[in-house]
């Protein structure tokens, strides 16, 4: 799959359509004097070449989603922008995504475009699916209604797909024709810029190529800029030509996919590659992490200072389990990737009492459900920790609960 979807990339420029710069976005809730954030992301630099296809990767509740939609302009509350900009780059069009809304709503589907999470969150499974091009791309084209339809036939024809699925209901098509219906509707109007959001998501693998393969077509069909996030290290292996690491609202590690696979300069990535389930009849016996990555930060202070991170370095390497004095004084590697360096967590024990209270205002009662429990976990071996249990039974006494329970 990878030599196919490779065959025909378009030539990746110098000149950077999109440029952020140590942009902040926190989920940020206030309730009666208490405020909690959340820092999905937190203090990300990075720019995308055109032509390019560029990956976020990373595990779950690592800020990719976040980021993107800090990047195209579609935040809601609680989530804010902190700090940082976002700016776009469209053939000498420049526009400033938090400072010029007017500019970046017109922008919208013409010269940039998202492909959503799932087919159902963008299709209404009560409208056919024609009314989904009339309301996301009619007013961004120019056209009149006879020239309009004409041109998404055509568009649907060109990715292989029949122009009758504009009369049908999103319930009567599998999910790997609705998934490409909503690739057809993010490029109906060829813009410069696509941000894919796990296109492939709960596809097999055979829809997954076609997929793949359909927005690989588009992009050298029209020379757009990908931002493409998926789970799936073997998906970047095979279309992204450079590709991010993010743990924690922050980049581990970025650098040319090729490169990056070769050669992951931080632990986190290395374990990330290492994942791939692999066909070979004998193989190395798979290694975790000694403890959880560490927060991608120098000089990692203690959670309650919130210290600023570090910017990501580009030539010398920082040990994992501490920072040198300065970066001069590191070992240089070689590779034209960066990342941050990794410092393990030390393994901790704790003790904890938590009682819990139940019934109404006036009758309260004790429940115990965490009582002077202490264990540890090592650091320097890899080990399963399990807890087995039986679940919390009741016992009735006289039409009540045991309070002992």
């Amino acid at each position: 799959m990878t030599e196919t979807l490779l065959a025909e990339r378009p030539a990746v420029t110098n000149v950077d359509v999109l440029t952020i710069k140590d942009l902040k976005a926190y989920y940020i809730n206030e309730h009666f004097g208490v405020r909690r954030e959340v820092r999905a992301v937190d203090g990300i630099d990075l720019t995308v070449r055109r032509n390019e296809v560029y990956g976020i990767a990373g595990e779950s509740s690592s800020g990719k989603t976040s980021l993107i939609k800090t990047t195209a302009g579609a935040i809601r509350p609680p989530m804010r922008v902190v700090e940082g900009s976002v700016k776009f780059d469209f053939g000498g069009k420049h526009i400033d995504v938090y400072a010029e809304p007017a500019k970046m709503q017109a922008a919208r589907w013409q010269h940039l475009s998202y492909i959503m999470q799932g087919s159902m969150s963008v299709l209404n499974p009560v409208r056919r699916i024609k009314h989904a091009f009339n309301n996301f791309a009619y007013r961004h084209m120019g056209l009149d209604t006879a020239a309009f339809r004409h041109r998404v036939e055509s568009h649907l024809q060109r990715l292989g797909l029949d122009p009758n699925v504009l009369e049908a209901f999103p319930h009567q098509l599998s999910g790997g024709m609705r998934q490409r219906v909503t690739i057809a509707l993010a490029t109906v109007c060829e813009p410069e810029f696509i941000i894919a959001d796990e296109p492939t998501t709960a596809l097999d693998v055979l829809v997954q190529q076609d997929v793949l393969g359909l927005i690989k077509e588009v992009q050298g069909r029209s020379g757009s800029s990908v931002v493409f996030v998926t789970h799936d290290m073997s998906v970047h292996a095979a279309i992204t030509d450079r590709l991010a690491i993010m743990y924690a609202g922050r980049l581990a590690e970025e650098g040319p996919t090729r490169a990056l696979f070769d050669k992951p300069q931080h632990p986190y990535t290395a374990h990330l590659i290492a994942s791939l389930p692999a066909l070979a009849i004998s193989r190395p016996a798979r290694v975790s992490l000694a403890s959880r990555p560490a927060l991608p930060i120098h000089h990692r202070a203690a959670a309650s200072t919130r210290a600023a991170p570090s910017p990501l370095i580009a030539v010398p390497r920082r040990c994992r389990k501490c920072c040198p004095a300065s970066p001069a004084a590191a070992s240089p590697v070689s590779g034209p990737g960066r990342y941050r360096c990794n410092e393990p967590e030390p393994a901790r024990t704790r003790s904890r009492h938590q009682a819990l209270w139940r019934g109404g205002l006036f009758s309260r009662q004790s429940i115990t459900a965490v009582n002077d429990v202490s264990f540890s976990l090592a650091s320097d071996t890899p080990e399963i920790f399990a807890i087995v249990g039986r679940i919390r039974q009741r016992q009735i006494h006289h039409g009540q609960d045991d309070p002992r329970q």
